[in-house]
């Protein structure tokens, strides 16, 4: 129902349409034909409005396009300033970087020359004291040995001045006693070598 209610509509207004362009069909449009007074009137508008646009905006726009221009080039030397700057402290810090190295290659160099210094003087402060070491264990070696040499002959001494006792029968003097213990002694150094 709606359709054709809309359908209606559409059908008068065609109607109302092409019964107004028949009354008008004699007229031509007032834009198209040339009116002098229209002609002059839209040049001076034109001249005023080209004026005005030219004072007042023109200006101000070519102005704030400069300023732009001038932005914008700033901007671009800054750039380029910045740039510059920035491949100045790169090479800086290239070369930071590279004396770091040096230096850690140099304190690894001296640690290590230090390192061995340390581990010479170790070696050389241990054989010292291996050597200290082994001449007091000979020393003590020798001090037992000679200790124990003389208990011996200290007993020997003892046992043959027994022994000459029993076979004498008596005491012998002391200056016997002293030839005694000097053979003896003489025939115990002959028996150890």
């Amino acid at each position: 129902m709606e359709y054709q209610k809309g359908n209606q509509n559409k059908s008068h207004h065609e109607s109302m349409t092409s019964t107004h362009e028949v009354g008008q069909g004699s007229k031509t449009n007032p834009l198209v034909q040339l009116d002098p007074g229209l002609f002059i009137w839209t040049i001076i508008t034109f001249v005023i409005l080209f004026t005005v646009l030219a004072k007042f905006a023109w200006r101000p726009l070519l102005k704030a396009l400069k300023q732009r221009e001038d932005d914008i080039r700033s901007s671009l030397e800054d750039a380029e300033k910045a740039r510059h700057e920035l491949n100045k402290l790169n090479d800086e810090s290239e070369k930071i970087i590279a004396k770091a190295h040096s230096e850690a290659q140099e304190i690894r160099s001296d640690a290590k020359i230090s390192a061995e210094k340390i581990k010479t003087d170790l070696r050389r402060q241990a054989e010292i004291e291996s050597k200290k070491l082994k001449d007091d264990a000979l020393l003590q070696i020798q001090i037992e040995k000679d200790r124990a040499i003389s208990e011996i002959r200290q007993e020997v001494v003892t046992l043959t001045m027994s022994v000459a006792e029993k076979v004498i029968g008596k005491n012998l003097s002391i200056k016997d006693n002293q030839e005694l213990i000097e053979r003896s002694i003489k025939d115990l150094r002959e028996y150890e070598a």
